[in-house]
């Protein structure tokens, strides 16, 4: 058979375009860039996020004092500042001191329970038969406990330092809020794209506020009721679980499910009774099913549609990035990369994508590329 050649027209159309593979190789370049700066500049950025949501959970807050008068003298704006950096500061202080506290605490009663935890675990597996039972008990006394008592101890002294810096930033950050509107309009130059920019970024911030006023709320009352449950059945540890509940239940989906086999775990190497530690454990998982699978939903209602898939890529993301941190986090960059994905033309299908129904926007919201013109 004669071999006929391609056209030109058929060759044009298999050609590469030059273009969109420098494009390509760039923006996988940028990636890999930016990835790099946020691993080896995490401590700085943790920090800094952090500093930026405190910062935005008192804003209003601060508006509100500033707007009140106490007979004929009104608050100056400096002084209802300055006063919300001294209680963020004695806040984080405080919160610090305590986990730090129970962090130690915890450290101390798993060297007291290091011998008994093979013996107690090794018993779960006796159903399978002395072999079985044997195995395990050697695979958990060869675990080097004390090396992840030392990355735990090293976390605490990392907090402090954190939670230093994160004063600083927060108090900088009060110090130029009077004149961000300014800058952002000089620096914009449209004053009616600084607006538009303005609106998002208090988009991000209500949005961002009020998914931590809630989380904080559920999860103060599941470590409650976690350390009602571990006092009633009389642990030694039940502040300590009580605490670290709290804090894990910001972690989204992962945190439940590890503060309630934290829990079942303390129960059953003190007491060493599978059924005592089988209601424990059923009645943990309820708490925290119960507070985080409906009443958190309730509450949240339609102010955080987030994607759960979303939320789980986000959660690995930020924990493979910055470490548990990251995890604690992932939620508010979330959020803040919806709410600006959904203001942007070219980036609504990623809006879509993150969002639970694939309607980035608030109720009766549209973008402003979108909306309706008069």
């Amino acid at each position: 058979m004669k071999h006929t050649p391609p056209s030109k027209v058929e060759r044009s159309s298999v050609r590469v375009d030059p273009a969109r593979v420098q494009t390509t190789a760039l923006v996988i370049i940028a990636f890999a860039v930016v990835l790099f700066l946020l691993v080896q500049a995490r401590f700085l950025l943790i920090s800094l996020a952090t500093a930026i949501i405190l910062f935005s959970l008192t804003s209003d807050v601060i508006n509100f004092i500033a707007r009140q008068r106490i007979g004929p003298v009104r608050i100056p704006n400096w002084l209802a500042s300055l006063a919300a950096v001294l209680l963020i500061a004695a806040a984080l202080i405080t919160l610090t001191s305590i986990l730090v506290a129970q962090l130690n605490t915890v450290l101390v009663t798993t060297l007291a329970y290091a011998e008994r935890a093979p013996d107690a675990i090794a018993a779960l597996f006796g159903w399978a038969g002395a072999d079985v039972e044997e195995a395990v008990r050697n695979s958990v006394a060869s675990i080097e406990l004390s090396g992840y008592l030392r990355g735990a101890a090293g976390g605490a002294t990392s907090m402090t330092q954190a939670s230093v810096l994160v004063i600083l930033f927060v108090g900088f950050l009060f110090v130029e809020r009077v004149w961000f509107q300014t800058k952002l309009s000089n620096f914009i130059g449209d004053p009616e794209q600084a607006r538009r920019v303005g609106r998002i970024i208090g988009s991000i911030i209500h949005r961002v506020n009020y998914y931590l006023l809630v989380k904080t709320g559920i999860s103060l009352v599941t470590g409650a009721m976690t350390y009602v449950l571990a006092r009633a059945f009389g642990l030694e540890i039940a502040l300590p679980l009580g605490v670290i509940t709290f804090v894990l239940n910001f972690i989204p989906n992962v945190g439940s499910i590890i503060a309630t086999g934290l829990v079942a775990l303390a129960a059953y190497i003190q007491l060493g009774d599978p059924w005592y530690t089988t209601v424990i454990f059923a009645v943990a998982g309820t708490i925290q099913f119960v507070n985080g699978s409906i009443i958190d939903p309730m509450l949240m209602g339609r102010a955080l549609r987030l994607s759960s898939f979303g939320i789980l890529l986000s959660l690995a993301f930020w924990g493979a990035v910055w470490g548990i941190p990251g995890m604690f986090l992932s939620v508010p960059i979330m959020v803040m990369l919806l709410v600006v994905c959904s203001h942007v033309e070219a980036l609504r299908p990623v809006a879509i994508l993150l969002s639970r129904e694939g309607l980035p926007e608030d109720d009766g919201e549209l973008p402003p590329s979108r909306a309706p013109r008069p």
